[in-house]
């Protein structure tokens, strides 16, 4: 009851929901709750995690979800709760040991980097293979995402009136890169030539 009742809570952490469901999961498991006397008689025998599912708005996969962040060291759930790694980064993350978490959170520091989700898998799986090591944890959380390259922009119609007219945004692009690339290789020689 006491689960039931934090679990209604209108703005829950991550971690918070985590050890709920974690809690209500155990508890039925201790209980011996019968789940197959759920189900009707053709139908099919319901786990518990389907019985806590139809008790909240959660699925059971985001459930099992949550009760996987149950699973990462204090700093690094604390990270998921703070929202600096995302809840299905940390989902993934929870898969490491806590030796390779360990390492990961001293690496995400050194580098004060966060984590992409592709980033996560690729350590899951690594980790899975028996591949994953402090020095490959650094490689993975140093690469550049592309979310955090620096873009540059401009408005179509600011830059169309000095094109002719029959010019795509794609031409203005590409007469834009040789008019930076002829300017370079102009510097390039002049500082040559002195």
């Amino acid at each position: 009851m006491l689960v039931d009742s934090n679990l209604h809570r209108e703005h829950l952490l991550p971690s918070e929901k985590a050890f709920a469901y974690k809690m209500k999961l155990e508890a039925m498991s201790r209980q011996g709750y019968r789940s197959d006397l759920t189900s009707n008689q053709v139908g099919r025998k319901l786990e518990t995690a389907d019985i806590i599912a139809e008790q909240t708005v959660e699925s059971k996969t985001q459930i099992r979800r949550y009760i996987r962040l149950t699973k990462l060291i204090p700093d690094i759930l604390k990270m998921v709760d703070e929202q600096r790694i995302a809840f299905s980064v940390g989902v993934e993350l929870s898969y490491l040991t806590e030796c390779k978490q360990q390492d990961l959170l001293e690496a995400i520091e050194l580098e004060d980097k966060t984590l992409s989700l592709s980033q996560a898998i690729q350590m899951k799986k690594l980790s899975q293979a028996g591949k994953l090591d402090s020095e490959t944890i650094s490689k993975i959380i140093s690469e550049e995402k592309p979310n955090q390259r620096e873009k540059i922009s401009f408005q179509y119609d600011v830059l169309s009136k000095y094109f002719p007219k029959n010019f795509t945004p794609q031409d203005i692009y590409k007469r834009l890169l040789k008019l930076a690339q002829d300017d370079y290789r102009r510097k390039q020689r002049n500082r040559e030539e002195r």
